[in-house]
């Protein structure tokens, strides 16, 4: 496990002004004394190790006396303003944190295993905490400013980031980091975590492979990208995908996709790309499978159609708290495109569509579990009929205050088992006979 680096504080708090006007005075003479042009020459770790040598020159020539430990933090903070994210970048090496919450310059929380806590990393002042989101935005072709206060963006690792602003955030800018790593989680770790159980990895295995449509649906912080970038690897590495996403945070294993990134309007608000303009594009580009990151707006009619007209297969993540909620999100969202159709028409459009729901939720304590996986068999007059084929069951809360309880199999058979079979995909019958699976 790392640990996190102390912080450079003192219980003076002139002798921290003073610290912090001394890393601030270095990087300013820092900026003065680079040779931009040679600066451009370097790269990676080579530019950075020679760039501490500079700083460390540097506070040779400061006068104020400072202890190793206090000497190799200010180098560090120095490289961090320079290069990175200045004091994010602390948070951003403990591996044990999943989300990052700045509530203005002075306040910043992490979430460690499901719990919040506050730390002591801050920013200068709004102004520094402006320049790191500056920082995030721009490398990724995003901007936030007075006329654009609210962006989302990623880091490099695919982590999620949104940020807003004054003078809509008014006690400076709030930013929410959604950790996702260098190294996202796998299906044994999911297993490991028992986020799921075996039974239920094989189903979903054979429902990719078969290629049947799955949207996955659940609350923020549930875990649906996660589970939509781990069931995404039994896709066939020779289909060609085509994801599209608001932020890129998908990592797809394949070497046949295509990624695709909606664009917000420019300063004079044109030029602006939405889902919708992708997924009508992405049908041009001859995709076996189209994968959204989310359906939340007018694009998950141009989906469904797709779903139905020939890319099979095609998988997107949705917020619902159920999967019965899930079907009444999907109605929303195609009314949000603007075209009007009849509800029975809507529902028929989703239970033709779609195959399988698979819901998430984040249980208290923290747990994430795979809590239902739903059939869609079809219509009955103008509802739409399902089937839990898996669910996941709460029984109460442990010592430490998370929830427990068991995955069980319903005993119902899916009705696309012959669809499976005529794909050569044959699961074992007792795979869904009743009984309990795994008990926390």
């Amino acid at each position: 496990m790392m640990t996190m680096a102390p912080t450079l504080r003192s219980p003076d708090t002139g002798a921290t002004e003073t610290l912090e006007n001394l890393k601030r005075d270095i990087h300013n003479k820092l900026v003065d004394k680079l040779d931009l042009t040679k600066v451009g020459e370097l790269q990676g770790e080579v530019l950075r190790r020679e760039i501490r040598l500079v700083v460390e020159h540097l506070c040779d020539t400061e006068e104020t006396l400072l202890n190793r430990a206090e000497r190799e933090q200010l180098i560090e903070e120095v490289l961090d303003e320079t290069f990175g994210l200045g004091p994010l970048e602390m948070l951003l090496k403990d591996q044990t944190i999943s989300d990052i919450l700045i509530n203005g310059p002075k306040s910043v929380y992490v979430e460690r295993r499901g719990k919040l806590e506050k730390t002591d990393v801050e920013f200068r002042d709004n102004q520094h905490l402006l320049q790191i989101i500056d920082r995030i935005v721009s490398k990724v072709g995003r901007r936030v400013d007075e006329v654009s206060p609210m962006v989302d963006a990623r880091l490099p690792d695919g982590s999620r980031v949104n940020a807003i602003i004054p003078p809509l955030a008014l006690d400076g800018a709030a930013v929410s980091i959604r950790r996702f790593g260098s190294n996202p989680l796998k299906l044994e770790d999911l297993l490991h975590f028992r986020a799921f159980t075996p039974e239920i990895v094989l189903l979903l295995e054979a429902a990719i492979k078969g290629r049947l449509n799955l949207v996955i649906s659940g609350g923020t912080g549930s875990g649906k990208t996660t589970l939509l970038n781990t069931l995404s690897n039994f896709i066939p590495s020779h289909e060609r995908i085509v994801t599209i996403e608001d932020a890129a945070e998908l990592q797809l294993q394949q070497e046949h996709a295509v990624r695709l990134e909606t664009r917000p309007p420019n300063i004079e608000g044109k030029g602006q790309i939405s889902a919708t303009d992708l997924v009508r594009n992405a049908l041009r580009m001859r995709p076996e499978r189209i994968i959204i990151g989310e359906c939340r707006g007018g694009e998950t009619l141009d989906m469904l159609q797709a779903m139905n007209t020939g890319h099979d297969g095609s998988l997107t993540t949705m917020h619902a708290n159920s999967p019965r909620d899930a079907i009444s999100r999907l109605e929303t969202m195609i009314m949000m495109s603007g075209f009007e159709m009849p509800i029975k028409a809507m529902r028929q459009q989703i239970s033709s569509a779609v195959h399988l729901i698979v819901q998430t939720n984040r249980l208290q304590g923290g747990p994430r579990r795979v809590t239902h996986v739903t059939e869609i068999v079809g219509m009955e007059e103008d509802t739409v009929v399902m089937q839990d084929i898996f669910r996941y069951v709460q029984e109460g809360v442990d010592e430490a205050g998370r929830a427990r309880g068991r995955f069980e199999s319903t005993g119902i058979r899916p009705s696309f088992m012959e669809r499976l079979e005529s794909a050569g995909i044959r699961l074992p019958p007792s795979l869904f006979q009743q009984r309990v699976m795994l008990a926390d």
